[in-house]
């Protein structure tokens, strides 16, 4: 068992005040560069001006405006889900206090544009909960490869197994892996 020093990890969890901008956050950075995501979501942010990004407000901008932030057709529409299921109340974080990882999930993967990881990233960066483990994030899996100095990169079963010994800390796990492919 690898023994985890919460006062060295690098990233630290702080809770977050605006999910719908965590969550359009998500979206927005999914399958480019940092960099990328750094311009677009700037870009994005400055289309609210002053104001706080809300769904409603997210839903008055055309397809136009939100293109002029460097959002491609498809996100522009992920975003447009996530503000309608908010304002619907298909994804309502006044209830995630009360909600199993699980049940959260499930709200949010009814999002167009949010799975499996994404949801788990939020649960961890977002909402700060202590036992998640996202077993799809690639980063993850070299991470269990390099502590564990495994052969090929793990199965899920396989990284469910070597996390057993943190269960109730799979998130501090997880910031422990990510760290350890940076150094």
């Amino acid at each position: 068992m690898i023994k985890i020093d919460r006062s060295n990890l690098k990233r630290k969890l702080e809770p977050i005040r605006n999910p719908f901008l965590s969550l359009a956050r998500s979206i927005i950075y999914q399958q480019i560069s940092t960099k990328a995501g750094d311009s677009i979501h700037g870009r994005f942010l400055k289309l609210f001006g002053r104001k706080s990004p809300s769904p409603t407000a997210l839903l008055s901008f055309t397809d136009a405006e939100l293109r002029t932030a460097g959002l491609s057709g498809q996100k522009a529409k992920y975003l447009r889900d996530l503000a309608r299921k908010f304002l619907d109340g298909t994804v309502n974080p006044k209830l995630f206090g009360k909600m199993t990882d699980e049940e959260i999930k499930e709200h949010l993967v009814r999002v167009k544009g949010i799975g499996p990881w994404t949801a788990d990233l939020f649960l961890i960066f977002a909402l700060n909960r202590p036992n998640v483990l996202p077993v799809g994030d690639l980063g993850i899996m070299k991470g269990f490869q390099k502590v564990f100095k495994l052969r090929s990169l793990p199965s899920e079963k396989r990284m469910r197994q070597l996390a057993k010994p943190h269960k109730g800390e799979h998130t501090y796990l997880a910031l422990y892996l990510w760290q350890a492919l940076d150094e």
